[in-house]
């Protein structure tokens, strides 16, 4: 590759230029990422899709219809140059892939012909013999530069680090590289390292260069803030290919993450353009990319595919879903509980703060677990993988949102140890990583604003029915999961430090599943276990204690609960019985603790001119919840105004922005 890169040249100018027309070389790459074993179309929860939904047209993806889109896009760039790229993360997700253990989602990858695959975290969530089984099957070459199987592993030469494909008389070469940290995140072994993926991949491009390939993708698994930050700036990378993030990006939805592609200053002076398309089949990936002789990279365009119902799934991958699935229907199907209303499991809920389906798992496993001790329960956010919708909850949904075979762990740790715990699960809220900590029988306060390892302000346990300041020389019993237990998600404190462990529980998914039974019909809520503490608040804080002085607010109200828990006039009433959950915002509630008794201050003053049927500029302190109590005087209909409004983020909303308030 040449040093120099010039700048992106608009299709009008390259037209133009019969001269440099000839050299230029056009390359269109599809592509899909974190399949997550969604053989069968899902609906707009991401679980399975039902088949009253599949007739009012209310389904995505599955693999008939991804396939189906794939080779309605291969007819129609016949006679160009078409790569199929797959950036990893295929197992786990559902039943398929707890029956059959990658081997349906291999098949179907076969049959769409993927010219390449990175591999995820998730491969190794069977230890690598579950991914050495997958590598017999795939007709398809799979490159990671950053896994090394040692002597003794299973792997064998299998996962290479770089291949190079012919395209048209051009050579591409594509690199891959899973996320650094896979050895906390699933289990590859004691016979497979994981090295640094930017090391690793700038050695593979050295051999690409000597043998003359200069168009280089990168196929990661890494997340989109790690192609941003640091891959697409690796020198002469031309185009990332991403996954691990779930990342949707777009030119025209308002719910995009960034621009597709979103392009990345390199040091060598070029623009990389980094691309990902969502999960779990709802997107196929479409990009373009023009490179001139020189192998830079002039023009990149395209938009994610939506795979929704107007594409027609292909009729014999049908058939074959339908015969694998003889064995699980009976399974899937058997109805435990009913929901009085949908149970919130969304990665950006979950991952960020307190959700109603960690409160679900929390609560359930804490209840499993009372009789041994055991007080505290916690489980990592990015374990729920799938939100429930309201009525009938089938077991099939439950696996849906723990579809990894985890175990109820129990052990016993301090109460410093249990800071440190939640201090990791906040490291990487920024990245959305999945580690966030959903609790029972605790409550936290934090501030993302804080470095990592300082974020807690603080923690209260309950005791009996109060809640009081944890203390950190005491020791209490936990419970989690097997996977957390065992030092998964950067949770090494709990390895280390946690006493008389034991691992070998029931499965999440039947004690979640029991628990909804004995509940039913269960009613989703979330009651200000987790609180963000707004950045602007000044306080003072000891972690250890849990004590904390009351933020200043200026123009709030305050209400103190006498038994200390957290209350506000509008909160407590959906606390226990409200089908809608307040959301939480970083202006919203400041929790705070002083001897055991709680503070909430809740903002009265921005929203108070928020009326149906007009508009709302957002100013400081606004949220969502209060807005609609304003205009309608419920807060429950706070999503009435999400809705009209591209359903903002409730816990981002941006000072100075005009919202529109429906009519009631």
């Amino acid at each position: 590759m040449t040093i120099f890169r010039s700048g992106f040249l608009a299709a009008s100018i390259i037209a133009l230029s019969s001269g440099s027309a000839l050299a230029d070389y056009e390359l269109n790459i599809l592509h899909i990422n974190d399949l997550h074993s969604r053989i069968e179309a899902i609906n707009k929860f991401d679980s399975t899709c039902s088949a009253e939904e599949e007739g009012k047209g209310e389904c995505f993806g599955g693999v008939a219809r991804l396939k189906a889109a794939i080779d309605a896009q291969r007819q129609a760039l016949s006679g160009k140059n078409v790569l199929l790229l797959n950036a990893g993360d295929n197992f786990q997700g559902s039943l398929f892939y707890t029956t059959y253990k990658g081997a349906a989602e291999a098949e179907f990858l076969n049959l769409m012909k993927f010219d390449a695959m990175t591999v995820g975290n998730h491969e190794f969530d069977d230890s690598e013999d579950g991914l050495a089984a997958f590598l017999d099957k795939v007709q398809f070459p799979v490159v990671t530069a950053n896994v090394a199987a040692g002597a003794g592993s299973k792997l064998g030469d299998r996962i290479k680090p770089f291949i190079v494909l012919d395209q048209g008389g051009q050579k591409i070469g594509i690199v891959g590289a899973v996320a650094n940290d896979t050895a906390e995140l699933s289990s590859p072994g004691p016979n497979v390292l994981i090295g640094d993926d930017v090391a690793d991949i700038t050695a593979a491009i050295g051999e690409l260069k000597k043998q003359g390939v200069n168009k280089i993708i990168a196929l990661t698994h890494v997340g989109y803030p790690r192609d941003l930050a640091a891959i697409a700036k690796i020198p002469d990378v031309d185009v990332v290919v991403g996954g691990h993030t779930n990342t949707f990006l777009s030119n025209t939805s308002d719910k995009a993450e960034g621009p597709y592609p979103t392009l990345v200053d390199n040091p060598g002076g070029y623009k990389v353009p980094v691309v990902q398309a969502g999960a779990y089949t709802k997107y196929l990936g479409d990009l373009k990319v023009v490179f001139d002789d020189a192998g830079v990279v002039k023009e990149a365009s395209g938009e994610p595919i939506l795979i929704d119902s107007k594409i027609k799934p292909d009729e014999a991958v049908l058939a074959r879903i339908k015969e694998l699935s003889g064995p699980i229907e009976e399974l899937k199907n058997k109805i435990v509980a009913e929901s009085s209303a949908p149970i919130d499991g969304s990665r950006e809920t979950c991952r960020a703060a307190e959700c109603a389906m960690g409160n679900l798992v929390t609560d359930a496993i804490l209840d499993r677990t009372k009789d041994q001790g055991i007080t505290i329960a916690i489980t990592n956010g990015g374990g729920l993988r799938a939100s429930i919708d309201g009525g009938p909850v089938s077991m099939g949904e439950v696996i849906s949102v723990l579809p990894f075979q985890n175990t109820v762990a129990t052990f016993q740790l301090k109460g410093s140890d249990l800071v440190a715990a939640l201090e990791n699960g906040l490291s990487q809220i920024e990245e959305g990583a999945g580690r966030f900590p959903q609790v029972s029988g605790l409550k936290y306060a934090f501030d993302k604003s804080k470095p990592a390892g300082s974020r807690v302000v603080s923690v209260e346990v309950k005791e009996g029915d109060a809640f009081v300041p944890l203390d950190p020389a005491k020791t209490y019993g936990v419970v989690s999961n097997n996977y957390m237990r065992s030092g998964g998600d950067g949770y090494s404190v709990f390895a280390k430090s946690g006493q008389n462990a034991y691992d070998f529980g029931p499965n999440l998914e039947l004690v979640v599943a029991d628990y909804l039974a004995a509940h039913q019909p269960y009613k989703p809520y979330t009651d200000g276990r987790i609180t963000e503490v707004a950045a602007s608040a000044p306080a003072t804080a000891d972690a250890a204690t849990g004590t904390e002085a009351k933020p200043a607010a200026s123009t709030d109200t305050a209400a103190k609960s006498a038994e200390g828990t957290a209350t506000s006039g509008e909160a407590t009433s959906t606390t226990t019985t409200a089908t809608e959950t307040k959301p939480a915002t970083t202006t919203d509630t400041a929790v705070t603790s002083t001897e055991g008794a709680a503070t909430t201050t809740t903002n009265t003053s921005a929203s108070s001119a928020a009326m149906a049927g007009g508009k709302h500029v957002i100013a400081r302190g606004d949220t969502l919840w209060d807005l609609a109590k304003a205009a309608y005087g419920d807060g429950t209909l706070w999503r009435k105004i999400a809705e009209a409004n591209g359903n903002p983020r409730p816990r981002a909303l941006h000072v100075g922005k005009e919202l529109s308030i429906p009519p009631k």
